[in-house]
């Protein structure tokens, strides 16, 4: 069974920085993009950021562009977001996204994503 865990959230001062992590098992994401979605209540998922399975192209929404950086692990199957100068409207629940098909670079659309993580709180204070 192929799982995803999301962890790292939590509440931050806006300014702040946290460090989401996402580890998947059940099978290999190492020729799989993956990426970062997030969503408030009543609204829809929203992407945040995506990266190529090989690690060299990543995309950005522009509302987290210049602040937030996806990184994939060394083993391929760890995913990470670094978000710094976090703002109030970043709050959301954060999820985590692999492709099924390899060899793709990522994209915005979720549903090229066909594993989700159960999300993680992010919750930035004024």
């Amino acid at each position: 069974q192929v799982q995803l865990v999301e962890s790292g959230g939590g509440l931050v001062q806006a300014g702040g920085s946290l460090r989401l992590s996402c580890t998947a098992s059940g099978r290999t994401f190492g020729t799989s993009a993956m990426g970062w979605f997030r969503q408030t209540p009543g609204k829809e998922r929203e992407f945040v950021a995506a990266i190529s399975w090989s690690g060299t192209s990543t995309k950005y929404a522009d509302s987290v562009k210049g602040r937030f950086t996806i990184s994939r692990g060394s083993a391929k199957n760890t995913l990470y977001l670094h978000m710094n100068s976090l703002k109030p409207e970043d709050t959301a629940v954060y999820y985590c996204a692999g492709d099924q098909d390899p060899y793709r670079s990522g994209t915005e659309y979720p549903e090229n994503y066909e594993y989700w993580g159960q999300g993680t709180q992010v919750t930035v204070s004024s």
